[in-house]
């Protein structure tokens, strides 16, 4: 009975010891991981990163791991060439081949979301006309200012947020703001130069962890959301 007594002790505490090993371990690769992904994508925010599954240790010597959590804040992408701001990017990444340094790899899968706050929607679409929430999901208010005939005219419209390929279809790259409608008070050429103010493209060129792309948005109060999927999408150096 005591030597029982004795084997089930020392395999709790070994099992303890392994699982303090495998968060210590988990831990670590969170940070380094996270370190790597801050520097390679010139983050003005911060970085997290969240591995599934247990354990860790077993998952790391076979170099792939079940699902990795990314949490990104302050990423800029370029759209059309100009430097645009998401307040915030979250990804989920699924059966990923770690590479030799464990500094990062490529995921067979992923899907994740992110946001464009209105102040930076605002300042990315080098107008000079104001953006906010429309009232309604993938709607604007857009307020522009124009000078026509001596006149100082500003005006207000709601426009619709889409996603569209660049040639008018849908599921591209590009984010588009198109006013449903301007109103013209009789005023010739009003329509066309606050449209030159309020619709606007942009396309996301470069800036997203490779692979991953965008698939759908639409708006609410916080800014515009984008769903972004991927298969074969890079997890920092791989």
């Amino acid at each position: 009975m005591r030597f029982l007594r004795f084997v089930v002790i020392v395999v709790v505490v070994l099992g303890g010891l392994f699982v303090g090993a495998d968060r210590w371990a988990v831990g670590y690769a969170e940070n380094r991981l996270a370190e790597k992904i801050q520097s390679r994508q010139g983050l003005a925010g911060s970085a997290e990163v969240d591995i599934h599954g247990f354990p860790f240790l077993t998952q790391a010597l076979s170099h792939e791991l079940e699902q990795v959590d990314l949490k990104l804040k302050g990423v800029e992408v370029t759209a059309d060439g100009r430097k645009t701001r998401l307040s915030q990017l979250d990804a989920s990444f699924h059966e990923v081949k770690l590479n030799a340094g464990y500094n990062g790899g490529s995921a067979k899968r992923a899907e994740g979301t992110a946001l464009i706050s209105y102040e930076d929607l605002t300042k990315a679409s080098q107008t000079g006309a104001t953006l906010t929430y429309g009232g309604q999901p993938g709607k604007l208010k857009v307020t522009a200012t124009v000078e026509l005939l001596g006149r100082s005219i500003t005006r207000s419209v709601i426009s619709t947020v889409e996603l569209v390929d660049g040639k008018g279809g849908a599921g591209g790259k590009t984010v588009r703001v198109h006013a449903d409608s301007v109103p013209g008070e009789g005023i010739p050429g009003i329509e066309s130069a606050i449209r030159r103010r309020t619709d606007f493209d942009r396309r996301i060129d470069d800036g997203l962890p490779a692979g991953l792309k965008l698939t759908a948005l639409t708006s609410d109060e916080a800014g515009v959301h984008l769903t972004l999927t991927g298969t074969d999408v890079s997890l920092a150096g791989s």
